[in-house]
This record gives C-alpha cells, structure tokens and sequence, in this order.
C-alpha cells in the first residue's frame, strides 16, 4: 500500500531524524571536514527519504542511514579519483587478521569512555578502512556482523581492522592518556 506524501515524511520524520547526529558524527569522521560531513549528511538523508519507500519499517534504521552515508562516501570518493583528486595509498597499512580476537571488547568499552576532541583528531588520521569500522563499533555501537555486511567484508576482517585500528590510535595516544591520568607512564 503505498503511502501519501504526509504519512511518508511523518514516517520518516519519527524513524530517520532521530539518527541525524549519528550520521553526521560519522560523516565528519570519514571526510574529516565539517564543511564536507554537513554536505553529506544532507545527501544522506535526501536519499534516504527518496528510498524511504524501500525501508523496512522494524529494522535498523541507523544501520540503514549509515549505509546509505558509506555508499555516499565511497561513490564522491571515487567520482574525485577521477578528477584526479591525489590519494596516498602508501599511507595505508596492510590489512591482516588476528586469528584469537574474542567476543568480548573491553578495549572497546575503554574507549567509548575517553572520546573527546584529542581521540577524535587521532581518529580522522587512521587510514579509512580502519576508521569507519571503529566508528561504527566504538562509536556507533554496532554489532560486529552489521558492520561487516555494511562494509562488505568478513566478520574476521571487522575484528581485525578493529583491533589495528585500536592498537594505531593506542601508539598516537599514549602520551595524552598519561596526561589525562588514563594510565600511569611505562618505566624505561
């Protein structure tokens, strides 16, 4: 049954809107610009709503948003490589998986208690890969097979993206957290 232009902006309004500070916060974290995150956060939601007709009403929709935000992502991405847009993939650290990663994320928990505007700038410079799934796990909150359905890689690959990513912003980190009094400084 199709829905009238009124039924359909409620809908999206009670459903969509309530996940527009998760869009943006992720947004700024791939593009890494303000400027660039409002830009597509107002794409996001503009598709989104064309689409709402293709949104499961029950499911997650966050998840779905936030699908819709990457795909954003990676298509402006890619339409700039081709402008000729210069991109460092020596910056990139090889990607490989950690076979004993376990359910259970106490670094995770760690650092979804610590976040504010140092760990946020330490992690605008992961390379892209690593940063959005630690985004959507540590920041977002979702479940490791979400994010990997999201992303388009195995579960395995989530983990160990995750766990580099987490031991990257770990190095760049260390001095500020003994700073803050987060952890007492290593002896030599």
């Amino acid at each position: 049954m199709a829905l009238t232009t009124e039924e359909r902006r409620r809908q999206f309004e009670a459903e969509a809107l309530p996940h527009l500070d998760a869009v943006f916060r992720y947004a700024h974290a791939l593009a890494g610009d303000p400027a660039r995150a409002e830009d597509l956060t107002q794409e996001t939601m503009f598709k989104a709503f064309r689409a709402w007709d293709r949104f499961r009403p029950g499911s997650n929709a966050r998840a779905w948003l936030l699908t819709i935000l990457r795909n954003t992502f990676i298509n402006e991405y890619r339409r700039r490589q081709h402008e000729g847009d210069p991109v460092d993939i020596t910056a990139i650290e090889p990607h490989t998986v950690f076979g004993d990663v376990q359910d259970v994320d106490p670094e995770g928990r760690f650092f979804a208690s610590i976040v504010d505007d140092e760990v946020l700038r330490a992690i605008r410079t992961l390379p892209v890969d690593f940063r959005e799934v630690l985004l959507l796990s540590d920041v977002e909150g979702l479940p490791y097979a979400e994010i990997a359905e999201m992303v388009g890689v195995p579960v395995g690959t989530v983990k160990s993206r995750l766990s580099r990513a987490r031991h990257g912003l770990q190095r760049q980190l260390y001095d500020y957290a003994v700073e803050m009094g987060y952890v007492k400084r290593r002896k030599p």
